[in-house]
């Protein structure tokens, strides 16, 4: 372990030209004190989190490493559909690269730390409410096998910032391989600096992807990684009931990342239609909207790459996005249901599930948690499943169906029970316990925050003493809403 000081940043993003980015140091708040910080990530990072080594002003960006060179990285992007031409690192700095306890380089960045070229007439900071939703949103993904950014630490202060309304102020320390987005490549390709797009394309593949550096058409390979990587992450988030809500271009991680954190939800009663973001009126990123969202912004990073490769490839490549995401999307449901093989009738039986939840306003995790006790022998055990359907005639409907499949392949109860529980959560951050914990450090109290870091971090384990997360949301919970401040 090293203490903060002593942290040897690479700066290998600072090693490219300056047209990439902007070099200024952080403006963090003068007085800061410690919200949250993450032992995990810390241990990932090698670095020691004893208070003799590391304080809150550090972690907010005073006193910074000798070696670190910070700077705002700059992009564009496709937002709610209509390419904006220049955005960037509006309140984010990236201080370095380090070394991790395995061996691999981690991007840290900065996210509230001050204005930066980018930031639009905007303050630059982060609020304490959002800075706790993307702590806490990252790690849950995290431990839900979900690929995404980390969060180190939370920083407050008490310096007012105006949103909506009067807030107090936070900063968050998150990190990554890369935090290089798809917009990261749009900002060329619209300024028609094409030998920019060859440079940042040749980083990204030198650091991330070197297994295709000597590839005949490393571009093109380049593009089918990302493709590939995104197929899967958008299944992963299908399948655990996860709604980004801003799927903009700026937003999507070239390595296939779940990253810039703000309306994001997780479905309590399953809703297809579920719009997580009050401010996106008409619904372009919904839930059942991802995937075809994910496919229009490759489309948007494939067009960035024509310079380097053919239409014909890009459009053959991106021609397969939708093979990797049904077949991964499907091999994950399949699990849930505790099949082991993926076949049409597996496929069937999740579908129809599916939409008698919708029709019923069945709480995905929950039911989906429940149904590994699932009897094919026994009706009479079944009832607490049963009774989460208003309509029970559906549900023992399909229960007959995948009761048939159950014994039909001679599943063993036990072990389909262990396979469930290892793939369907008991808990997920649902919008209330993220409320709940806000509220709680608004009011210096930051318990709440600790606790669900603990619960979430391990998700599939029993926690009984936090068994009151794995309930119904209360009724309240319905009131929340989120826009693209939070």
């Amino acid at each position: 372990m090293v203490s903060w000081k002593d942290l040897r940043f690479v700066n290998t993003f600072a090693q490219l030209p300056a047209v990439f980015y902007s070099r200024l140091a952080p403006a963090p708040y003068a007085e800061n004190y410690l919200v949250a910080i993450n032992p995990a990530a810390a241990q990932l990072l090698n670095l020691d989190i004893d208070a003799r080594s590391l304080s809150a002003d550090q972690l907010a960006g005073l006193d910074l490493p000798s070696t670190c060179e910070p700077l705002a990285m700059l992009y564009a992007g496709h937002q709610f559909g209509s390419y904006v031409p220049q955005l960037g690192d509006g309140r984010a700095l990236v201080l370095g690269d380090v070394y991790g306890a395995d061996g691999a380089l981690w991007e840290l960045q900065l996210k509230g730390a001050g204005p930066t070229p980018y930031s639009r007439r905007g303050d630059g900071r982060a609020v304490l409410r959002s800075s706790i939703r993307e702590f806490l949103g990252c790690e849950a993904m995290h431990g839900l096998g979900v690929p995404t950014t980390r969060a180190l630490s939370i920083t407050g202060s008490d310096e007012p910032v105006y949103r909506e309304q009067v807030e107090t102020a936070a900063t968050v320390l998150r990190f990554a391989p890369t935090h290089v987005r798809f917009g990261s490549f749009e900002v060329h390709y619209y300024r028609n600096q094409h030998a920019n797009i060859k440079i940042l394309a040749d980083y990204i593949i030198a650091r991330h992807y070197p297994e295709i550096a000597v590839h005949p058409q490393p571009y093109l390979e380049f593009l089918s990684h990302v493709i590939a990587r995104t197929a899967r992450l958008i299944a992963q988030w299908q399948a655990v009931g996860f709604t980004h809500g801003v799927m903009n271009s700026d937003n999507m991680s070239i390595l296939g990342l779940t990253m810039d954190y703000g309306p994001f939800g997780f479905m309590d009663a399953y809703n297809p239609g579920y719009n997580c973001n009050h401010s996106d009126s008409g619904g372009r990123y919904s839930f059942d909207q991802q995937p075809s969202i994910g496919l229009w912004n490759l489309a948007c990073l494939a067009q960035t790459l024509i310079p380097l490769i053919s239409v014909e490839d890009a459009k053959a490549a991106l021609a397969r996005y939708e093979e990797v995401f049904d077949a991964h999307y499907f091999a994950l449901m399949t699990a849930k249901l505790g099949l082991v093989q993926a076949d049409d009738e597996a496929r069937a039986l999740v579908t129809t599930l599916l939409e008698i939840m919708a029709k019923n306003n069945v709480d995905y995790t929950l039911f989906l948690r429940r149904l590994g006790g699932f009897s094919s022998v026994s009706q009479d055990r079944n009832a607490e499943l049963r009774d989460m359907f208003l309509d029970r005639e559906a549900f023992d409907a399909w229960a007959g169906r995948y009761a048939a499949r159950l014994m039909r392949t001679n599943c063993d109860a036990a072990a389909r029970k262990r396979r469930m529980l290892g793939v369907n959560p008991k808990y997920v951050l649902r919008n209330y316990m993220a409320q709940s914990a806000i509220e709680k450090a608004q009011q210096k109290d930051f318990s709440e925050v600790e606790a669900l870091l603990r619960v979430l971090q391990q998700p599939f384990a029993e926690h009984p003493a936090y068994a009151h997360y794995a309930d119904y949301p209360p009724a309240w919970a319905e009131q929340i809403e989120l826009s693209c401040s939070s």
